[in-house]
């Protein structure tokens, strides 16, 4: 279970932008005005002439003499120009530390050959105004994306949690209309049958809580997403978090903690509390919070006292807790889910919290090589070496299975044969999966018996021949 040729790309959600309009943020007041976003790098023309992002790179290079290699200002422009859609969110910033804005782009790109020094423009509507300072610095692009950066797009939308201004728009008209994505959508996308995937969505109704464990490579990342999506019935990003647990993490990460600042320490709110107040905003709909390698951080330190507040039972504003640091009453809305993911072929880590593990379901994920939309993918690709590769991990997983110092927990995914066309399935792609995922996985797994690896090398390089 786990994807079929389609990659994340092709789900169309929101994404999140911080935006820089000019040298120190000189264009803001004329750019709110006009209800616009605009860009220099003038010397470029039309941007939509330029077939890749390279083109335009080589182009700064030829116009350009600062002596740097000109990568981010081409990616810049190649994204507000290709990649930014209609109801992305934008936040404007000045220098490192400064928001000034936030706006909902509503049109597509323009080149406009009489904007002088910012000839490059989107329609934007421009919801807040104001100036909030941040406590860490914000990257100095000009342009960066940070959808698939929680922690700090949760700080920023914290700044815009205390209700619309005077200078507020009303927002009704330019709302975004986000794609539906059904069941039936789920099923196409993800290896996986459709008594399994509603056994999976009635337990995580239930329990609100479940962990995806599997092998590597069997797509958890991948189902977790679209399990949300599914659920939802629209593929909307901003009710979706996904963070990821490591041993550094920590209660102040998650929850709330001191951090440094400009007049010494003051309170920051973590990634789960901020999820957790904007979704109590907002009972009508869903959310969830994905927790990638959850067992990979110390569960105890990162919950807390939240241990009981995630309980299907436990939810809702009648069981407040008192948080550690701000002594605040908090609570776990029931329209949050936890969807966590763990690896069961990392050795390295200890079991979890039973404390935890009772307040989770858990949904195992299999290698799905021999599932009804894998075989059609397959097919599709009509590629001999293909066949003969995906049938030798077959073999390989069966071996692995029956090993008393692995078992099934270790079998290779079908993931790594997954996002590939008949253009992109070549000699060349298969044999980078085999020398630089699967060997090196195998002697991760039998470090002890060089023999077993060399065998299985062996067979994995010859079905490619």
């Amino acid at each position: 279970m786990q994807a079929s040729a389609l990659g994340d790309a092709d789900v169309q959600t929101v994404r999140y932008w911080l935006y820089a309009p000019g040298r120190g943020a000189c264009m803001w007041e004329e750019f709110y005005e006009r209800g616009v976003m605009g860009l220099g790098w003038h010397q470029l023309g039309d941007l939509s002439e330029y077939a890749t992002k390279e083109d335009m790179r080589q182009r700064l290079l030829d116009t350009r003499d600062d002596n740097t290699s000109q990568t981010n200002s081409a990616r810049a422009v190649w994204q507000f120009a290709n990649e930014i859609k209609p109801g992305d969110v934008i936040f404007v910033k000045r220098g490192l530390k400064e928001i000034l804005g936030r706006g909902v782009v509503t049109g597509d790109y323009v080149y406009d050959p009489e904007g002088g020094e910012y000839p490059h423009l989107r329609n934007v509507s421009w919801k807040r105004r104001g100036s909030w300072r941040s406590d860490q610095q914000f990257p100095m692009k000009t342009l960066t994306e940070i959808t698939d950066y929680p922690d700090l797009l949760a700080r920023i939308d914290a700044f815009f949690d205390d209700g619309e201004d005077e200078e507020s728009v009303d927002n009704e008209e330019t709302l975004p209309v986000f794609p539906e994505y059904s069941s039936e959508q789920f099923l196409d996308e993800v290896f996986m049958d459709e008594e399994r995937y509603d056994a999976t969505v009635g337990v995580l109704r239930a329990k609100k809580n479940i962990i995806l464990q599997g092998a590597p490579g069997v797509g958890k990342t991948f189902a977790a997403k679209r399990l949300a999506y599914s659920m939802m019935g629209v593929k909307d990003a901003s009710r979706v978090m996904l963070v990821q647990f490591h041993q550094s993490y920590s209660y102040e990460d998650f929850i709330e903690g001191y951090r440094p600042s400009g007049q010494g320490f003051e309170l920051v709110k973590g990634a789960f509390y901020s999820f957790c107040k904007k979704a109590a905003d907002d009972e009508d709909n869903e959310y969830f919070f994905i927790i990638d390698e959850i067992n990979r951080g110390n569960l105890s330190k990162i919950f807390g006292e939240l241990f009981m507040l995630i309980e299907s039972d436990k939810r809702g504003p009648k069981n407040k807790l008192q948080l550690l640091y701000s002594r605040e009453f908090f609570y776990v809305p029931r329209n949050v889910y936890i969807i966590g993911m763990m690896n069961t072929a990392d050795r390295s880590l200890a079991m979890l919290d039973y404390a935890l593990r009772r307040r989770f379901a858990f949904v195992e994920l299999s290698p799905a090589f021999d599932s009804e939309g894998f075989r059609a993918y397959r097919a599709g690709l009509v590629n001999p070496r293909f066949e003969a590769l995906a049938r030798e991990v077959e073999s390989l997983n069966r071996v692995i299975a029956e090993d008393e110092s692995l078992g099934e927990g270790f079998c290779i995914g079908h993931s790594y044969f997954c996002n590939m066309d008949a253009d992109t399935c070549t000699d060349a792609a298969l044999a980078s999966i085999v020398e630089y995922e699967l060997i090196p996985m195998l002697k991760e797994y039998w470090f002890d018996e060089p023999g077993k690896v060399r065998e299985w090398s062996d067979r994995l390089r010859r079905s490619l021949r």
